[in-house]
């Protein structure tokens, strides 16, 4: 269960592997819980789909949101806020970082990096197998490891969110399972979960290996 992953959770994946959806919709699931939630938005790589881009909408839901220090949420200069730091300090927030989409990306952690310990953080990677540059085991691991290696920390757990947006179906995901739990073996990293937004797919926790967690659309609607 999300309650049970550390206090600050670590969002990474390739681009197009759904990661930042997959950090709105975590960052939700904990302020339904009552639970005080930030959401640092630290995607200095793609300008498209950023958690920040729907600031009000999470404030609303009780969430934090904290990205640049900039006002204007369509200006692209990474001038990361003093508050991302600020948060990791408080015990009393659950953290959620959303990070850039490859490992030039990841590089945006160095400010938090010297903060995080085994102890209070997890990294997640964000697996879509759908996409070219993860649909095998091999290059899942080579996406790991130049992920671990930009941010000099070990990735704790795999997401499988295997999509094609709203052509997914329950036999994607499924094979997408069998792929990364391939990977796992080799990595020893376990799958924690396993995403699919349920008005669109019908499937069932004995079908895939990680805990399904079930989400909406946040970051798409542009594409319906």
């Amino acid at each position: 269960m999300i309650t049970e992953d550390k206090r600050i959770r670590i969002i990474a994946g390739h681009y197009g592997s759904g990661k930042t959806e997959f950090a709105v919709n975590y960052a939700v699931a904990l302020s339904k819980l009552k639970k005080k939630v930030a959401l640092a938005d630290l995607d200095v790589v793609n300008v498209y789909f950023r958690s920040r881009e729907r600031k009000q909408e999470l404030e609303d839901l009780g969430i934090e949101v904290i990205s640049s220090s900039l006002i204007q949420n369509n200006c692209d200069i990474p001038a990361i806020s003093a508050r991302v730091v600020a948060v990791v300090h408080d015990p009393s927030i659950d953290y959620v970082v959303d990070l850039g989409g490859n490992d030039v990306g990841v590089l945006a952690l160095a400010r938090l990096s010297p903060y995080l310990t085994p102890e209070n953080s997890d990294f997640f990677m964000i697996v879509n197998t759908k996409r070219p540059d993860t649909s095998d085991v091999e290059g899942i691991l080579k996406q790991k490891e130049s992920l671990e290696k930009a941010a000099g920390m070990a990735i704790t757990g795999f997401v499988l969110n295997t999509n094609l947006i709203h052509e997914t179906t329950a036999e994607n995901i499924i094979k997408g399972n069998k792929i990364l739990q391939e990977a796992s073996k080799i990595s020893k990293i376990p799958i924690r979960y396993t995403s699919y937004v349920k008005e669109e797919v019908d499937i069932n926790q004995k079908e895939v290996t990680g805990e399904l967690f079930a989400m909406k659309y946040y970051m798409r609607e542009e594409w319906y």
